[in-house]
């Protein structure tokens, strides 16, 4: 009996047609999933919204970028070093490095809003359903059968 151990991407990925999507999302979260930095929250606040918080200590808003393209929501932070001579740290903490932080985004959710509070950038993340995506409830309308 063999078992199936490891799964061949790249020939699976040319005998299969229209799941390119799926592909990439694949490859996607193998390479972003890597990386714990910076420490990040998802918090569901209800049925319809969401929350992204991302702890970004020493990144000021002119450090930071939000781009949400198609579903993946892609937030990137760039520090500026700056060679300050004057400053010896005997210990150094907080890392303030350059990272790009990606989320795959379900259908017909959509950014409401994003803000940098006290060094967290909290995300505000909302589900619209179009009206014809939505249930809808058939009325059910007798018919007089005799004539």
């Amino acid at each position: 009996m063999t078992r199936l151990q490891t799964i061949d991407f790249p020939n699976f990925h040319r005998t299969s047609v229209g799941f390119d999507n799926l592909f990439d999302q694949m490859e996607r979260f193998t390479t972003t999933a890597a990386t714990n930095y910076p420490p990040y929250n998802l918090i569901e606040l209800n049925e319809n919204e969401y929350l992204i918080s991302l702890a970004v200590a020493g990144f000021d808003m002119d450090d930071l970028d939000i781009l949400k393209e198609k579903n993946v929501l892609r937030i990137e932070g760039r520090k500026t070093t700056i060679n300050d001579s004057s400053i010896t740290y005997l210990h150094q903490g907080i890392a303030g490095r350059n990272f790009k932080k990606e989320f795959t985004l379900a259908d017909n959710v959509e950014v409401e809003n994003a803000t940098l509070e006290l060094g967290m950038l909290n995300i505000h993340l909302v589900r619209e359903v179009p009206e014809a995506d939505q249930p809808k409830k058939i009325n059910i309308s007798a018919v007089n059968s005799l004539k």
